[in-house]
């Protein structure tokens, strides 16, 4: 005789010579004859060693006690302990003890890669990664949705995730934000056949993701030739000093050249502008001698125009003085005051005008 123990935590089987009898509650038993007792853990899924579940289900009472769900082909189970979900089930057909523990499940649909959207994102943290794909999009981003590599749709900035199944799912990622373009060294020959170099630079924005990939081959290498005909065409129309001062208005040329090829790039060009303007080094020499001596003349021209001035002022100035006796008293007291402040002592007598002999002592000096 063997003695058997079931704990409050666990029911037991009975089975005798290998035939299942009956559950058993908690409680302790004495096997003889031919009787064996398989325990089960009542948190644990019911899997049993000696019978097959479809045999437990026939009894009524082994049945009250559980909860089952079968999941089928292109299926997936979430199976819900209390309200808080467990794991994840495959296909196949489940048993969990109910006698203290609410079992729930859902079935979900995995024929098509899409979540359905009653499906609460946290789950993916607790599940397998094998069994979804998951697509993030930054907010300056958007995303080209591929089924089997055809398109399906634009997804916006966030967090997508897709079914792994016979559906092949992909992304390209599209960048919304506003993007530079250099076009560096484009090097040109003027209308008076002088070779320059000319970098320019262009700002734009994507409009439509889709078509953008769909209609045009390579819309980045399309903008770039388009602004080097378009310098090209600018460049050898005009002479290289035309060139030098109205940068303004090749910038405002190839700008437009730029905005009329948008809606065909389906882009939009936001602003452009000449950079810099490379000259060879013989030409910088000969500029740079042409402005040295444009401004020593223009250094002449305005040393003369002070003399002019300074001789108009001095001439001016005499004639007031010769007109005005008091106004010549007052200029030679000036420059008498600054005299006397490079003089050290002066003796002066007390009689006569001091005025006069303060010249004379300084005049003979």
């Amino acid at each position: 005789m063997k003695k058997t123990i079931i704990n409050e935590n666990q029911r037991g089987l009975l089975f005798k010579n290998g035939k299942y009898v009956r559950m058993l509650d908690s409680g302790k038993y004495y096997l003889f004859g031919g009787r064996e007792i398989e325990t089960h853990d009542l948190k644990q899924r019911l899997v049993p060693g000696k019978c097959t579940l479809e045999t437990l289900l026939a009894d009524k009472k082994v049945a009250d006690c559980l909860a089952v769900a079968e999941v089928g082909d292109e299926e997936l189970g979430l199976h819900y302990v209390n309200g808080r979900f467990t794991s994840l089930l495959v296909r196949g057909k489940y048993a969990f003890w109910s006698v203290f523990d609410r079992q729930e499940f859902r079935i979900v649909d995995i024929s098509k890669p899409t979540v359905d959207e009653s499906v609460p994102s946290y789950i993916f943290a607790s599940i397998p990664p094998s069994y979804y794909t998951k697509i993030e999009v930054a907010e300056y981003q958007k995303a080209r949705l591929y089924f089997n590599r055809k398109f399906e749709r634009i997804l916006d900035a966030g967090t997508y995730y897709f079914w792994n199944t016979a559906v092949k799912v992909e992304a390209e990622y599209v960048d919304t934000r506003l993007t530079q373009m250099d076009i560096t060294g484009q090097e040109l020959l003027t209308a008076d056949k002088i070779s320059v170099r000319i970098n320019f630079v262009c700002n734009y924005r994507i409009t439509d993701c889709v078509r953008i990939l769909t209609e045009i081959d390579d819309f980045e290498e399309q903008l770039h030739v388009t602004a080097q005909l378009a310098l090209r065409e600018y460049v050898g129309k005009h002479k290289l000093d035309e060139i030098l001062e109205n940068k303004e208005q090749m910038t405002e040329f190839i700008s437009g050249k730029l905005k009329a090829k948008e809606k065909s790039l389906f882009l939009e060009i936001t602003d452009a502008g000449v950079k810099d303007i490379i000259l060879p080094g013989e030409i910088r020499e000969i500029m740079k001698t042409v402005l040295i001596a444009e401004k020593r003349a223009q250094a002449n021209v305005i040393t003369r125009r002070e003399e002019v001035a300074s001789t108009r002022s001095l001439l001016n100035t005499a004639k007031l003085m010769d007109e005005n006796q008091t106004l010549y008293k007052l200029k030679e007291l000036e420059y008498v005051e600054r005299i006397c402040e490079n003089v050290g002592n002066i003796n002066v007598n007390g009689t006569g005008n001091i005025l006069s002999q303060l010249t004379e002592l300084l005049g003979s000096k």
